[in-house]
C-alpha cells in the first residue's frame, strides 16, 4: 500500500527527468536554442522601419537643384542611390527584378521650372509589393526635399522658401497602387503554408516507419537510398499541388489578389519549391530517431525561415548579416518569385536569380540526406 507523499520518491522522479533530458540532446538544444534565437532575431534582425533602401536615379536635368535633391535623398536614412540609369526601360527592369526599391526621376525642365517658381515635378516610382517596406520612406520624401533645397532657395529665389512644397512630388506605387496588405500577405502565405506542411509531413515519414517497426521491410529490400528518399517524396508532391491550387483560388476569388503573370510558370516554381521542402523533410526524417525529434527539427527550421524571409517583416529592414542568413532559406526566394509572378508578371528570366538558389539548396540537402542515411536500425 502506497503511503502519503514522499519527498524521496518525488526527488527521484525529478532526477530521472533530468537524466532523460540530458540524453535527449535535441530537446535540450531546442529548450536553450529557441529562446536565444527569438531574442537575437527580434532584438537585432527584425526592423519594421527599413532604412538605406536601394534606389536608382533617372536624371534628365543635371542642374544644381536636381543634384541637390538626389544628394539629399542619398544622405537621408531611407534612400541609398546605388546606380544611375538611362531610360524608363531600365527602371522597369530593376523594379521588376527587385534590384531596387525606388526609382527617382528628375525631369528635363526641373531646374528651369523651380527657378520660375512653377513647382516642378519630382517622380518617384516605388516597388509597393510590400507596402510596409516603402511607407515610411515615401512619407519622409517631402521633408527631405525641402531640407535639400533650403540652401539654394536664397537671394532671388528666396521667394520660394516660404512654400511648404517647392516641388510637386508624384509617387507611383507600382504593382500595388492602393497599398493593399493582402496583396503582399496572401501570396506569402502560399510559401509559408507549404514550408510548414511539406517539411512536417515528410519529416515524420521515416521516423513513423521506425516507431511502427515497418522500417525493417525497407531494410530488407534492395532499394537504394536515393530510391527510398525519392519514393517517399513523390506522393507528397501531389498533396502540395492540391494545397497550392486551393490557396491560389482563394487568393484570386476571395482576396482579389491579381494574377498578372503566367499560371504555368507559377506552378513550375511551386514544384521546385515543394521539392526543396520535401528533400529537407526527408533529411530531417533520416536524422531524427523518433517523430518528436522530427517535429522539433521542423519547428527549429521553420521559425527563422518565416522571420528572416521577408514574410512578416521587410527583408531590407534587417541588418546585412541577417539578410545573408535569410538568403539561405528557400522561402526567402520563393516569396519574391510568387509575388513577382502574381503582382509584377515576371518572366522566367526575371525569376531565375531566385530560382537557382532553391535548386542549389535542393542539391545540398539531397547530398546531406544521402550522407546521413544509414541502412541499419542502429
Amino acid at each position: 500500500m502506497i503511503s502519503g507523499f514522499s519527498w524521496l520518491r518525488w526527488s527521484g522522479i525529478i532526477f530521472k527527468e533530468f537524466i532523460q533530458l540530458k540524453r535527449d540532446r535535441l530537446t535540450f538544444a531546442m529548450v536553450v536554442g529557441i529562446p536565444i534565437m527569438q531574442l537575437t532575431l527580434f532584438g537585432y534582425a527584425i526592423n519594421s522601419d527599413p532604412k538605406n533602401l536601394p534606389s536608382a536615379a533617372l536624371i534628365a536635368d543635371h542642374g544644381p537643384f536636381g543634384r541637390a535633391v538626389l544628394q539629399g535623398l542619398d544622405n537621408s536614412d531611407y534612400f541609398r542611390i546605388v546606380r544611375e540609369i538611362s531610360d524608363a526601360a531600365d527602371a522597369d527592369r530593376l523594379l521588376a527584378e527587385g534590384d531596387v526599391q525606388f526609382v527617382v526621376t528628375i525631369p528635363g525642365d526641373f531646374d528651369r521650372k523651380l527657378a520660375r517658381g512653377e513647382r516642378p515635378a519630382l517622380f518617384i516610382e516605388a516597388d509597393a509589393t510590400d507596402p510596409s517596406a516603402t511607407g515610411n520612406a515615401l512619407a519622409a520624401v517631402a521633408g527631405i526635399v525641402r531640407a535639400s533645397l533650403a540652401r539654394d532657395l536664397q537671394g532671388t529665389l528666396g521667394r520660394l522658401a516660404p512654400l511648404s512644397d517647392p516641388v510637386d512630388i508624384r509617387v507611383h506605387r507600382r504593382y500595388n497602387p492602393e497599398g493593399v496588405t493582402s496583396f503582399n500577405i496572401v501570396p506569402g502565405l502560399i510559401g509559408t503554408i507549404l514550408t510548414m506542411t511539406m517539411i512536417l509531413l515528410t519529416g515524420l515519414a521515416m521516423t513513423r516507419e521506425r516507431e511502427r517497426g515497418t522500417f525493417e521491410n525497407l531494410l530488407a529490400t534492395p532499394a537504394l537510398p536515393i530510391e527510398v528518399m525519392t519514393g517517399k517524396i513523390v506522393p507528397y508532391i501531389l498533396i502540395g499541388l492540391i494545397q497550392v491550387s486551393l490557396l491560389i483560388a482563394a487568393a484570386y476569388f476571395i482576396f482579389n489578389v491579381p494574377m498578372v503573370g503566367s499560371l504555368a510558370l507559377l506552378y513550375l516554381s511551386v514544384l521546385i519549391f515543394i521539392a526543396a521542402n520535401l528533400t529537407l523533410g526527408i533529411t530531417f526524417s533520416s536524422i531524427a530517431r523518433n517523430q518528436l525529434q522530427a517535429m522539433q527539427m521542423t519547428f527549429f527550421f521553420f521559425l527563422p525561415s518565416i522571420l528572416l524571409s521577408g514574410f512578416m517583416f521587410p527583408f531590407r529592414g534587417m541588418p546585412q548579416w541577417a539578410q545573408w542568413v535569410g538568403s539561405i532559406f528557400p522561402l526567402t526566394h520563393f516569396l519574391r518569385i510568387v509575388r513577382g509572378i502574381m503582382l509584377k508578371g515576371n518572366t522566367f528570366a526575371e525569376l531565375w536569380p531566385n530560382l537557382w538558389p532553391i535548386l542549389a539548396f535542393i542539391s545540398v540537402v539531397i547530398a546531406l540526406g544521402l550522407l546521413v542515411y544509414r541502412k541499419t536500425l542502429d
